[in-house]
């Protein structure tokens, strides 16, 4: 079976930006794993340590579970996300333990090093699946084979210097929509926190208006997630876009498509 599997930084991030594709990418029959690298310690201005950790890793369980998504466990905390030797070794573990056929990850630049640094394990763990002399912890095969890792938008459609990002697809996210907005909603520990620290008055109604915004920015869906793709070089053949099984579910942006090839 053809599997997806989307990689973020913490509970909830797949919810805001890529939860719509990886349940479209399931209704095509591919099988679909989630994994958040931090535990989500730090998303709390209420809850200790021991307490924030074990509820958000049971509400991201229960997200997975409505998504119908197989869930891996976080290993690291919150800020302690690193691009390190040993991280990218468990990393690519995994990987390699999946095999998938699609990742989903953050933006190369976005608001937090948490984001750019998962973005860069997930890359580097799947550039070197098929590397027989790369040994990953614990120690997996090796396996060759095409994988085409896409990057989600960034939370606020902008980079770290406030610079629109403009993706070169869109998935059409409207099918599923409730099912994306219930499995955010089992994230319930965010209400008060991403109130505080970030002045969302309801992170569910922001994910909403994201999620129109894309939709806007596709001028087809209404509610979508935006996605570009990674450079081909060892992951696949050059023309690898399994994204487009979804047929008209997926709309590549041609002019962005233009623009990177210089033809404009």
């Amino acid at each position: 079976m053809k599997t997806a599997f989307a990689i973020a930084a913490h509970p909830d991030d797949i919810e805001f930006m890529m939860a719509g594709t990886l349940l479209m990418l399931k209704r095509a029959g591919y099988e679909i794993h989630y994994m958040n690298i931090g535990s989500g310690n730090c998303g709390s201005t209420i809850h200790d340590y021991d307490t924030i950790k074990e509820i958000r890793l049971r509400e991201g369980r229960k997200a997975a579970e409505i998504l119908g998504a197989h869930f891996y466990p976080p290993f690291r905390d919150d800020m302690e996300i690193m691009y390190d030797l040993e991280t990218l070794k468990h990393v690519s573990a995994i990987i390699r333990d999946v095999r998938p056929d699609i990742v989903l990850t953050h933006s190369p630049s976005d608001y937090m090093e948490d984001h750019t640094n998962t973005c860069r394990l997930a890359v580097s763990a799947t550039f070197a699946r098929g590397m027989r002399n790369f040994t990953s912890a614990p120690s997996r095969p090796a396996a060759e084979y095409d994988c085409v890792v896409y990057h989600a938008l960034p939370h606020s459609l902008t980079d770290n210097l406030r610079r629109v990002i403009t993706p070169g697809a869109f998935v059409n996210t409207t099918p599923v929509f409730e099912t994306k907005m219930g499995a955010l909603k089992a994230h319930q520990s965010q209400h008060h926190w991403l109130g505080v620290s970030q002045k969302l008055n309801s992170y569910l109604q922001t994910m909403e208006d994201l999620s129109l915004m894309v939709g806007d920015m596709s001028k087809k869906f209404t509610h979508a997630e935006g996605w570009r793709r990674h450079l081909h070089y060892g992951f696949s053949e050059s023309n690898a876009d399994p994204l487009t099984e979804l047929g008209e579910d997926y709309f590549i942006d041609e002019t962005y498509e233009q623009d990177l090839l210089g033809e404009r």
